[in-house]
């Protein structure tokens, strides 16, 4: 989609109610579903992350970034996502850490991105973090850094291929809690995005389709 299109369209996402889980379950493997229903969280401790689904132009197209997380040990290990991290004690609000991480993790700076909105929160049970999405718009094309320490790779996803119902799959995976289960997944710059990114995208998508 051509960048100043969408860049006129793209405020419009303030005024659309948040369609949250209903969205974040086409895009959960059932037995997710089912484990988060089991939680209490009245009576659990949990971490706060900011994570960041930023539009840039490029070649007067739109596309926005994820990135694939090196491998260590832990339960995000090699992993697609959107940049972002935990809050941090100098952060302001949750959209200043996803602003901040950005920058961190793939170089954006983050006086450059406009925040549109926030979408809804998500629960990730392996890691015990409530991650909070927002969306942002850069109006140039971004030169992009991995961070060497957390990011083996930047993939920049054309806004074309991601609403394309193409590429909206179901995959046979194992998982660390299951193996060999069916997920809905998109199917992106040739990686299999599913889990707590693929549930946050497929409320960004709903949202898209009825401003775009």
């Amino acid at each position: 989609m051509d960048f100043f299109e969408f860049k006129n369209r793209i405020s419009n996402l303030k005024k659309i109610e948040l369609p949250g889980e209903t969205a974040h379950n086409k895009l959960a493997p059932s037995i997710r579903i089912q484990e988060l229903k089991k939680i209490d969280f009245s009576e659990k401790r949990t971490n706060q992350a900011g994570v960041m689904a930023v539009f840039y132009p490029k070649y007067d197209e739109t596309y926005f970034v994820l990135i694939l997380r090196k491998t260590y040990k832990g339960v995000h290990s090699n992993q697609i996502g959107f940049p972002g991290g935990r809050v941090e004690k100098e952060d302001r609000d949750l959209a200043e850490t996803a602003l901040r991480e950005t920058e961190e993790e793939v170089g954006i700076p983050m006086e450059k991105i406009e925040v549109i909105r926030g979408l809804s929160k998500l629960y990730i049970p392996p890691s015990n973090f409530w991650v909070h999405p927002f969306v942002g718009i850069l109006e140039e094309t971004p030169t992009l850094v991995p961070q060497e320490s957390e990011v083996e790779d930047i993939l920049e996803v054309k806004l074309e291929d991601f609403l394309d119902d193409n590429n909206f799959v179901t995959r046979n995976l194992s998982t660390s809690y299951m193996k060999n289960i069916d997920v809905p997944a998109f199917l992106l710059n040739d990686q299999v995005v599913w889990g707590a990114t693929g549930m946050m995208l497929g409320e960004l998508r709903e949202m898209l389709q009825e401003i775009l």
